[in-house]
């Protein structure tokens, strides 16, 4: 379905919403159910946002790109 472009695999910890933030980073947020954790930076690298595309981490931990059918 995607393209991976990112060379750093980040391990996903369950109830987590992860997500390519403005600044370029990777970052993981606590979904509804997670009472006890704290939004978060995670990974060092950084990615520069393409018109178009969606970005998320894939099942391996990698961070891919998919091209939007109506963008």
């Amino acid at each position: 379905m995607g393209q991976k472009i990112g060379k750093e695999q980040i391990k996903r910890e369950s109830g987590y919403l992860y997500y390519l933030g403005k600044d370029g980073f990777m970052w993981k947020s606590p979904m509804k159910l997670n009472k006890k954790g704290k939004k978060a930076k995670v990974g060092t690298e950084k990615f520069t946002r393409e018109s178009g595309y969606m970005y998320y981490l894939d099942k391996n931990g990698y961070v891919s790109k998919a091209k939007m059918k109506n963008a």
